[in-house]
């Protein structure tokens, strides 16, 4: 993983740390623009994955548009290179200064979830003397087969609107004076790996969009959102096969002529190129269970106390034979374990952790609980000018 005076310099680090390799970072970035481009398909980075300055910049280098939930995204995808008019925003609870803020900048469009919603976005729009863009998200009740807290498409779930709601939408289109309707946006859950349910997705737009045509309706933007996987538990091929997704679309989704069709990945994009790098305080053992005391917790990382995932966790500093241990933090909260039974070289006092596949919703969902300071987040060039210096 890590060469020998590379990791001469990861161990003069104060831990925990995010650690980023850009070079895979540029690799899967290059290997998702190819992809795209062979269709002519519009990507937007969901903000939300990882919201780190640097690798915010790296990706609008890309030409990519940003995908985002909250007002601060917005500013810090401007900050960072972004273009308004490659913007999307997201949301079901945009506060009135968001959206006040979103229309000022001329962001390309607002993502609206709600029939009061477009209420707000219409006043505040007047207000403005603007036409905002409007894509109507729309809840497709359809199955993400994913941890049920992070499946979005159901009708049980808080977001988007039903589809009744949609057409009663353009069944009365001069209720809203100030908007400009110019697509339908769905967005089913994250982490998904199972193809069926995009295929399924591709068979609702389908439908609604012909129910549209029926109405003489027809909008030149369609906007998928993201939620494509990627392999925690064996990150072996760290670049996902986005030529395969997206053909998945190119299959089975019925565009009108000119529609335009955008998407919208986080995870898959920037998960496998960040790393937690923790150090072992202690190592505890009791009625035989042998469980290894990190300094980083769920303060860095929440993924496995909160959605019960599985990262893949290696010792880099130790080689000696295997054995089994539960992996936890140091926060004063039951659920603040990354893994229990896994097989890992003996393990001691003041070892090097890296827990792999972190660069997604690892940084950008950190808390101070207990007051804990956040870590700090170095990258594999960092590394290799400090290791020039000495």
């Amino acid at each position: 993983m890590f060469n020998n005076r590379t990791l001469d310099q990861i161990k003069k680090l104060k831990t925990p740390f995010y650690y980023y390799d850009t070079g895979l970072l540029h690799k899967t970035l290059a290997a998702l623009k190819s992809a795209a481009d062979v269709n002519g398909y519009l990507v937007h980075y969901a903000v939300k994955a990882n919201a780190n300055e640097k690798i915010l910049r790296i990706i609008s280098e890309y030409a990519f548009g940003a995908d985002c939930v909250s007002g601060n995204e917005i500013e810090q995808a401007l900050q960072c290179g972004f273009k308004p008019k490659d913007i999307v925003f997201a949301g079901v609870g945009k506060s009135d200064d968001e959206i006040v803020y979103a229309i000022k900048n001329g962001i390309f469009s607002i993502n609206c979830e709600s029939l009061q919603e477009l209420e707000v976005i219409d006043y505040f729009s007047g207000l403005q003397h603007k036409k905002s863009r409007i894509a109507l998200r729309v809840n497709p009740n359809i199955d993400a087969h994913t941890h049920q807290n992070i499946t979005t498409g159901l009708s049980i779930n808080k977001f988007g609107i039903s589809e009744s709601d949609l057409y009663s939408i353009f069944d009365h289109p001069n209720n809203y004076e100030n908007l400009e309707f110019i697509g339908l946006h769905f967005h089913v859950g994250s982490q998904i790996t199972n193809a069926e349910v995009f295929v399924n997705l591709c068979n609702k737009i389908n439908q609604i969009q012909s129910n549209l045509y029926e109405k003489n309706v027809t909008l030149p933007h369609l906007n998928v959102g993201g939620g494509l996987g990627i392999n925690y538990e064996s990150p072996v091929n760290q670049i996902p096969d986005f030529g395969a997704y997206f053909s998945l679309f190119e299959k089975n989704l019925l565009l009108f002529e000119n529609q335009k069709l955008h998407f919208e990945p986080g995870r898959s994009v920037v998960g496998q190129s960040g790393m937690l790098i923790t150090k072992v305080l202690y190592v505890k053992e009791n009625l035989g269970q042998k469980t290894i005391i990190c300094d980083a917790g769920f303060t860095e990382l929440i993924r496995p106390a909160l959605y019960h995932s599985n990262h893949k966790i290696l010792n880099i500093t130790s080689g000696s034979h295997s054995q089994i241990y539960d992996v936890a933090g140091p926060i004063c909260e039951s659920t603040d374990y990354f893994a229990r039974g896994v097989l890992l070289p003996e393990t001691q006092r003041g070892d090097l952790i890296a827990i792999l596949s972190a660069g997604a919703y690892g940084e950008a969902m950190a808390s101070q609980y207990n007051l804990r300071s956040l870590a700090a987040k170095y990258f594999s060039e960092d590394i290799v000018k400090q290791e020039l210096v000495y």
